[in-house]
């Protein structure tokens, strides 16, 4: 397959729950359902196998079958994107090819998360990976996991040498580094993609000139982070200002469970977009103050009727 830096990757594009059977089993059946409603729901993409998708959780057995049957079910209806990384170089390239093999229409990579690696590592880690798999890749900033920042500096050494890297998924807890990003990298690459990782500083970075954001919440409130996008593409500020007040609220939720895996499928099975809240150890799963609070959340935004009691329905 011949790359091509030319994708279709814009908007929002969710990072998708991995949906298991309480055995810690793959569920196809509510994976299949939680796809089909956040396509109905307007998505631009779907990440699997990120953060959110428990990857890091699962032998490289499941993470293939995971990746086979979502891309499979999509079916072309939105651009895929499977996250790829391992700690080894050698690792992530397989998993990538694997992606490609089955139809990805690209891949995103994170630094690896065990050894701290200098720059001149991360490059080549970066750079390997790009040359082997046959599909565009984005890369992956989350320090918050991995201990390590990617720097706008390094993400541009690597934009402009490698045409296949297309973009930054900037998953960090403040807005100067993603203003760093694009004020560094666009000029030297105008096709070069930067995505905001949370919701809350996704105006932001398309105020700044980013093209879109990877929320968690298109898991269970997709039309939010779509009502920003298109009401700031359509200069509908009335409606912006709308969506943005909803949105905020939902940041918080994230803070409830360490990681937030829990929180995404409970909160995706109370709006009926699936019903299958395990996660994979060691993770566990969300307490009853935290349901008690994603009930209040979603009816607060709108996403989950209240029978007039003040109980969710």
């Amino acid at each position: 397959m011949t790359k091509s830096t030319k994708t279709r990757f814009h908007g929002i594009i969710p990072p998708v729950s991995t949906l298991f059977h309480p055995d810690g089993s793959f569920d196809r059946v509510q994976q299949a359902k939680l796809i089909d409603n956040m396509i109905a729901g307007g998505v631009h993409g779907l990440f699997f196998l990120g953060s959110n998708g428990e990857a890091a959780h699962m032998p490289v057995e499941q993470r293939f079958e995971v990746a086979e049957f979502c891309i499979g079910h999509v079916a072309g209806r939105v651009p895929v994107l499977i996250g790829i990384s391992v700690p080894g170089t050698a690792g992530s390239i397989a998993i990538g090819q694997h992606a490609a093999r089955h139809g990805a229409d690209g891949v995103v990579a994170i630094n690896p998360y065990y050894a701290r690696l200098d720059e001149k590592s991360l490059y080549g880690y970066f750079r390997d990976v790009a040359d082997a798999v046959p599909v565009p890749m984005m890369l992956y900033n989350f320090p918050g996991v991995t201990g390590q920042d990617l720097s706008p500096e390094l993400v541009l050494h690597l934009a402009r040498d490698c045409p296949s890297i297309v973009g930054l998924k900037d998953t960090v807890d403040t807005l100067s580094h993603i203003r760093r990003a694009i004020q560094l990298i666009k000029p030297a690459r105008p096709d070069f993609l930067i995505f905001a990782g949370f919701e809350e500083y996704m105006l932001e970075t398309l105020i700044m000139g980013g093209d879109g954001c990877v929320p968690a919440s298109g898991n269970f409130a997709p039309q939010i982070s779509i009502g920003v996008y298109e009401a700031f593409r359509a200069g509908d500020y009335a409606a912006l200002l709308g969506w943005q007040r909803k949105l905020v609220h939902i940041p918080p939720l994230y803070a409830l469970e360490s990681p937030f895996y829990s929180v995404i499928k409970q909160a995706m099975k109370m709006v009926g977009f699936a019903d299958a809240a395990t996660v994979l150890p060691p993770v566990l799963e969300a307490s009853p103050e935290s349901i008690a609070t994603i009930r209040r959340t979603l009816v607060q935004i709108g996403v989950l009727a209240d029978d007039g009691a003040g109980t969710p329905t």
